[in-house]
């Protein structure tokens, strides 16, 4: 039997964790790397090595996962990285479309690729397997990852070139979060007119106004269980993305610039390190 692919991993935060507990049950070895020191025994506990570096990472894997805060981060970790020819960097960090732009052609000028493989979904649903990739590069080096989004994703989509898996992000998390603010409100809508909240849920989910969202947040909100599968200053980040690129297009956001008050209000009240359905908060402190 050979040995297992070594499949480097920089950031092992919510998502980065989650995708590196797949890896670890698959065909790979995990080969990681975080600022944050105490990650060292997640990655350890699940068989993984802890690099010393993220240099060190890149210097002993062909095909490298980022999975960073913003896209800073990633271009930061890039740019001080010492990327060899033929290797594919996968950047599952959702950040400003030109910034994947930027990432790719840098690595092109050295004979690598790199893919904005940007994640629909929560570190939850990553473990349960229940996330789409949208991933923009070249065509060939998507397919010579299709066995690692496999790992842990329900499907992966081409959206095109780098650059287009980000814009793709932003227009589906453009709508999951305006459905989370709208269960919000509703919920809240719902105990204000005395309403038993659980079960407003359950006719909410059995009726034409149903969302995904439902499912994987609507009881968090009621429970007022915040504990984060993504935070809600990250949503914000994408938001301002999302406005700032329809300013440059001149798209028409009317909705997205109230959610981004209501974000605004909640990251000023403590909220922003929470799960994203802390939004629920917002409406819940008016209410009172």
């Amino acid at each position: 039997m050979g040995s297992r692919e070594r499949i480097g991993l920089i950031g092992i935060g919510l998502i980065g964790g989650a995708i590196a507990e797949h890896l670890a049950r698959s065909a790979f070895s995990v080969v990681g790397f975080d600022i944050e020191s105490d990650r060292a025994e997640v990655l350890r506990s699940l068989g993984g090595e802890f690099a010393p570096s993220a240099d060190a990472v890149f210097a002993s894997c062909e095909r490298v996962i980022l999975s960073l805060p913003d896209d800073r981060v990633a271009a930061g970790v890039l740019d001080a990285a010492r990327i060899r020819e033929g290797q594919v960097i996968i950047d599952t960090t959702t950040g400003h479309p030109t910034a994947a732009e930027r990432c790719a052609a840098m690595l092109a000028s050295k004979g690598a690729s790199y893919l904005d493989a940007t994640i629909s979904g929560n570190s939850a649903q990553v473990r349960d397997r229940k996330v789409l990739v949208l991933v923009g590069g070249p065509a060939a080096a998507v397919d010579r990852c299709r066995d690692i989004f496999d790992t842990f994703a329900e499907r992966t989509i081409r959206t095109g070139e780098a650059g287009s898996g980000a814009r793709m992000k932003l227009v589906t998390n453009l709508a999951l979060g305006l459905n989370r603010a709208a269960l919000a409100e509703a919920l809240g809508f719902a105990r204000a007119l005395g309403l038993d909240p659980a079960l407003a849920l359950d006719a909410l989910r059995a009726g034409a106004s149903y969302s995904r969202a439902m499912d994987v947040k609507g009881e968090k909100m009621i429970r007022r269980d915040y504990a984060p599968q993504a935070r809600l200053s990250q949503h914000l980040k994408d938001v301002r993305i999302i406005l700032d690129l329809g300013a440059e297009h001149g798209a028409y956001l009317p909705l997205s610039r109230l959610h981004r008050e209501l974000l605004d209000a909640a990251e000023a009240t403590g909220l922003g390190a929470l799960d994203n359905c802390a939004i629920a908060e917002v409406f819940a402190r008016r209410d009172r």
